[in-house]
């Protein structure tokens, strides 16, 4: 089911407002940077997921697979790139500051990277409507959170009885919860 009310709010809210008050929260970088290197979640997904939660709404599998692969490909042959060549540089930077100017436009681009695709998935989600199948209604129980967050970005991973199977367990479980604490204390009215 659409919820039109839902949509509405949802369309007078930039994702990009959302990520970067979502992400200042405490203990949402750290833990989504976890997820990021330790499991490979694409944050921008993560942040659309959070995004479309306050709302009341979540993405339909069949249509966020669509979509998801158009922004894995920016993701890796973009933003991946760009954080990569910062991270590199990392040790020639702290004796040089010409490399550590070069390492900090670097960083800005990647973080305009990650605004060009978080754009591209609010366009992708705002062109939603009852027709085509791309949101629904999101009724998550705020115990819930973290694992509903596991099932939309772990979709590879969970076992056919939901569990979830990784060699990192327990630090991306931990992780998970944190962004669904803090989900659960940003959360808007419904």
């Amino acid at each position: 089911m659409f919820d039109s009310n839902r949509f509405q709010r949802l369309q007078q809210a930039p994702l990009w407002d959302f990520a970067l008050t979502f992400y200042a929260q405490p203990e949402v970088e750290q833990a989504s940077l976890v997820l990021q290197d330790s499991a490979a979640v694409d944050v921008c997904e993560l942040l659309v997921h959070g995004w479309l939660y306050q709302y009341g709404l979540q993405t339909t599998p069949n249509a966020l697979a669509v979509e998801r692969k158009a922004r894995e490909r920016w993701q890796q042959t973009v933003t991946v790139t760009l954080r990569q060549l910062r991270r590199d540089l990392k040790p020639q930077a702290i004796g040089n500051e010409a490399i550590a100017e070069l390492r900090k436009t670097i960083k800005q681009a990647e973080l305009q990277a990650e605004r060009e695709n978080l754009q591209r998935w609010q366009q992708w989600a705002l062109q939603a409507s009852e027709n085509n199948h791309r949101l629904t209604n999101c009724a998550i129980s705020k115990h819930d959170v973290a694992k509903w967050l596991q099932s939309k970005l772990f979709y590879r991973l969970l076992d056919s009885d939901g569990s979830f199977v990784s060699p990192v367990r327990e630090e991306c479980w931990e992780a998970l919860n944190t962004l669904a604490r803090q989900l659960d204390h940003h959360e808007r009215p419904r």
